[in-house]
């Protein structure tokens, strides 16, 4: 390409995915123009992109074939770029993930494709809604000022969105443990009538004639085949991102801050009531118990035990993490509770014995006043501002 070029050229996209010649390769007059962005063109039929047309001949118009067919594979070759790898940051003193990286390895690329997935209301049959609709970055990845999920239509679900975090540490998913694993969660709520109502391969289907996924696929996995697998490893890859460790608590635990009076208090009625369920540092076990809930009239919902059909499993729903509480009211599966301090009222003088009751709150939490505003104290200190505000986890808007 030098400047002897005499060739005039449109670009209709600056992300081009194929040069239109005419037998020839055509020298550009300006280098520093968009098109020389030419990496998605090996698979320019399925992306769809628009072409860069050349309406002059170029001097170049009659180089030799060889020669011509020689410089088109250095082109190619020279633009190709592989995704790049990214090594999840584990927080110090921490556990080592659960989730299996070897199956489904972050890259830059691959993130950003699930990111904008999460934001996209294309997944769901009406394009309204989409993950974020009930996952607000922040609040935690949660629906605040919703008891429970409000999807298409105006419809009503039947629990409150858990928030979401540290995931790579996460085992059974839901409330009820429906899911196994990460890389299929979002099949529920695509395919759940009340709340995205869609089908997966109609999803891909929309998703291949959009102007702009195929690149980003491409982008993501070295060539821009769109499937439903590849979807949802893109989310999970996303959602993996999403880790929380760096709060008050955190700071206090590496010495770098130091905790009031009021929130050392509330720290040790944690330790000797709550610390059982919610350990630090992911402040759950992951498990799941029945806390003493009185049966909702509405849904009747029965938690575990709807999955396994378990008898013993009644009444029990998974044990959220209290990371980030202050933001992810309302609480309880059925997000019955609107402040952090009904919540601790439940567990003072609220309990509802059963048979499937937690062991640990079968004697009751005897707390006094001073003491529950203590531990609301402690509880606000597992905020991570630096986690909800953060740009990178919010809307894309490239």
């Amino acid at each position: 390409m030098t400047e002897r070029s005499t060739c005039n050229v449109v670009l209709k996209k600056c992300r081009a995915t194929a040069v239109r010649f005419s037998g020839h390769l055509c020298g550009i007059s300006r280098p520093s123009t968009p098109i020389l962005s030419l990496r998605f063109f090996a698979s320019w039929r399925l992306c769809g992109y628009s072409f860069i047309s050349a309406f002059q001949r170029s001097p170049f118009s009659r180089t030799k074939p060889v020669l011509a067919a020689v410089l088109l594979f250095v082109l190619i070759a020279a633009t190709t770029q592989h995704p790049e790898p990214v090594q999840l940051k584990i927080p110090a003193g921490w556990p080592a993930p659960t989730y299996d990286f070897s199956k489904n390895p972050l890259t830059k690329e691959g993130i950003a494709l699930g990111r904008k997935l999460f934001y996209d209301p294309i997944l769901s049959v009406d394009s309204i809604v989409s993950c974020s609709s009930c996952h607000l970055s922040y609040t935690a990845f949660t629906h605040v000022d919703h008891a429970v999920s409000h999807g298409i239509r105006d419809r009503i679900g039947t629990r409150n969105s858990p928030a979401l975090m540290n995931l790579a540490w996460s085992g059974l998913l839901m409330w009820d443990g429906a899911v196994n694993h990460l890389d299929v969660q979002a099949l529920a709520p695509i395919a759940h009538p009340d709340e995205m109502g869609e089908d997966i391969a109609h999803v891909v289907e929309k998703l291949r004639r959009s102007g702009r996924y195929p690149g980003l696929f491409y982008d993501a996995f070295g060539d821009a085949t769109i499937t439903g697998e590849r979807m949802l490893k893109a989310l999970s890859q996303f959602e993996l991102t999403l880790i929380s460790a760096n709060s008050k608590y955190d700071r206090a635990q590496a010495g770098l801050e130091t905790f009031t009076d009021q929130e050392a208090s509330g720290y040790r009625i944690f330790k000797a009531h709550c610390i059982a369920c919610h350990r630090p540092p992911l402040f759950t076990t992951g498990a799941f118990a029945n806390n003493g809930l009185a049966v909702d009239t509405v849904y009747h919902d029965l938690g575990r035990m709807k999955i396994t059909g378990d008898p013993t499993d009644s009444l029990k729903f998974k044990i959220p993490t209290l990371r980030n509480v202050e933001f992810s009211f309302p609480y309880m599966h059925d997000g019955r509770f609107k402040s952090l301090r009904q919540v601790i009222d439940h567990y003072a003088e609220g309990l509802v014995q059963g048979r499937t009751l937690a062991p640990e709150l079968r004697d009751g939490v005897t707390l006094s006043k001073n003491e529950r505003t203590d531990l609301v104290a402690f509880l606000l200190t597992l905020s991570d501002r630096e986690f909800c505000f953060n740009p990178d986890h919010a809307f894309p808007r490239e």
